[in-house]
């Protein structure tokens, strides 16, 4: 009985070592390369990578790897007709159906400036959208 638990330790610790020895020599994972187009192989990946305790992803209304098709442009060109339609959205997106976007022009210093009024027409806040990253910044 001794010497059968004394083997089976031995061949633990001979596992053991063996196991670290072959990861040791692993190699690094390479790089993640572009695609055919330039896009990175999993471009929605970098959305919201928050995770909870055990490693799960955090729930969310909106699952970013839903639309993992869709890669980010670095300039976005945003015209005035489209940071009406994303402040819209974002509006619809919280529940938010009185609300009304106005004031959309861009403005001398380059961003696209526009406001969010009630539906009588008082101006609730004042913001501005960058039209190449897409950075909002409120200004009033």
């Amino acid at each position: 009985m001794r010497q059968t638990l004394l083997a089976a330790a031995a061949a633990f610790v001979i596992g053991g070592v063996a196991t670290g020895a072959v990861l040791s020599q692993a190699q690094p994972a390479p790089a993640p390369s572009l695609e055919a187009d330039g896009a990175p192989p999993h471009p929605g990946m970098g959305w919201g990578r928050h995770m909870m305790g055990g490693g799960m992803m955090h729930h969310r209304p909106f699952n970013p790897r839903a639309l993992a098709l869709i890669y980010r442009q670095e300039d976005r060109q945003l015209a005035p007709a489209d940071v009406r339609t994303i402040a819209e959205a974002f509006l619809l997106w919280n529940g938010n159906h009185t609300w009304k976007v106005s004031d959309v022009a861009p403005t001398a210093d380059g961003p696209i400036g526009f406001s969010l009024t009630t539906p009588e027409g008082s101006v609730v806040a004042k913001f501005t959208m960058d039209p190449h990253t897409g950075h909002i910044q409120r200004v009033g």
